[in-house]
């Protein structure tokens, strides 16, 4: 099959985080298993974009701030519209990883004027908003989020999140895990800093790096040498961040790394002795499967949409996200290296056995070829 996948933005920084990877993971087992496929997004970054993202060819262009904000919403390149024009004309499935953005609604529209069945997923973005340019937006958006073949939805609650937008007239839901390609090297014999433990998400609220600056704080009065590195693009809580290291006397323990390209990203799960995720409702955090992967242990919320998995699997330790309960799981792993060990191999057998991409792609190529089948609703 010709499939063409739109995200958002690609960027050597990771900003638009899970969707972006989850398109390249589904489109690198795609190419593997033979499908001609493209991804077409807006880019971001020091250099040019390359064109190619692994085996998956990259057609972009740079990313413009048509309407001013923070965010992605406002982000598109007029120019933009015409690959994805020529893309979609070629694409046997148009597989649409949609937000509530500029870039989004112009594929929903593309696959529209070029009579293009689609599908979407939405990754968590698309809920209940009762904001005026929601409002406005949502009268172009909605109405062509309806014409999907089907949705793809991860968690429960984004299901019944989509069902209020969408409405009676809207596409079937169809349940559809994330997935990771786990990399050759992943989990090596590499040593690891047994004193680093690092965050790697965006710096923004919702992600609650402040947390983890508290929980530094508080394991560095009983573990003097341990560090901590704070690595991720400033989405609005950098300041904070550096206000907060100030009061709390831990400057010379806590730094901040800066954003990452993957490859350096995956470099630091794999030096790390354990990786802390605060964010709470999350729906499926991206980066501690990728930290499982490369056999980093994992400390969480139990609001995670995989945190209930990984608990029973004896994979991460799991706390309810206070500063304190995240300080007494990092302290009981940086003095333990038998639990790290358990804990990293019961992590990648958790990302082998649930979350491979190889299952994710198998149900993927189903709702491709036959319809979505069973739904969600």
């Amino acid at each position: 099959m010709r499939l063409v996948h739109v995200v958002t933005l690609v960027s050597d920084d990771g900003a638009f985080g899970g969707p972006t990877s989850v398109a390249v993971a589904q489109l690198e087992e795609c190419a593997a298993r033979g499908h001609d496929v493209t991804l077409v997004a807006l880019w971001r970054g020091r250099e040019g974009a390359a064109e190619r993202i692994g085996g998956v060819r990259f057609v972009s262009r740079p990313a413009r701030r048509l309407v001013p904000g923070r965010g992605c919403l406002g982000l598109m390149n007029p120019r933009l519209l015409v690959d994805l024009w020529r893309a979609m004309g070629r694409a046997d499935t148009v597989h649409l990883h949609a937000g509530r953005d500029l870039v989004s609604l112009a594929g929903l529209v593309v696959a529209r004027l070029r009579r293009k069945e689609f599908v979407t997923q939405t990754h968590g973005m698309v809920e209940p908003r009762t904001g005026a340019v929601a409002r406005v937006f949502d009268r172009l958006y909605v109405p062509l989020l309806r014409r999907a073949r089907c949705c793809l939805v991860l968690t429960e609650r984004e299901r019944r999140a989509l069902t209020e937008v969408l409405g009676p007239d809207g596409p079937p839901l169809v349940f559809l895990s994330n997935g990771l390609r786990v990399s050759a090297d992943g989990a090596s014999a590499r040593p690891r800093d047994e004193r680093e433990v690092i965050f790697l998400a965006r710096l923004h609220p919702r992600k609650r790096p402040e947390a983890f600056v508290e929980m530094a704080a508080l394991v560095h009065k009983e573990i003097p040498e341990a560090r901590f590195t704070l690595y991720g693009a400033d989405e609005g809580s950098l300041a904070a961040v550096n206000r907060l290291v100030a009061d709390r006397g831990v400057d010379e323990v806590v730094s901040y790394g800066g954003a990452l390209e993957h490859a350096a990203a995956l470099e630091a799960y794999r030096k790390a002795a354990v990786y802390v995720l605060p964010s709470v409702d999350e729906p499926f955090p991206m980066t501690v499967l990728e930290a499982l992967a490369e056999g980093t242990p994992v400390v969480c919320t139990d609001s995670s949409g995989i945190a209930a998995e990984l608990a029973r699997r004896e994979a991460a330790l799991v706390t309810d996200g206070s500063p304190q309960a995240l300080a007494d799981a990092v302290a009981r792993l940086l003095v333990d290296e038998a639990l790290r060990r358990r804990l990293a191999d019961a992590g990648r057998r958790a990302i082998d056995e649930v979350f491979s991409i190889r299952a994710v792609v198998d149900r993927l190529e189903d709702v491709y070829r036959d319809g979505p089948g069973q739904a969600a609703t």
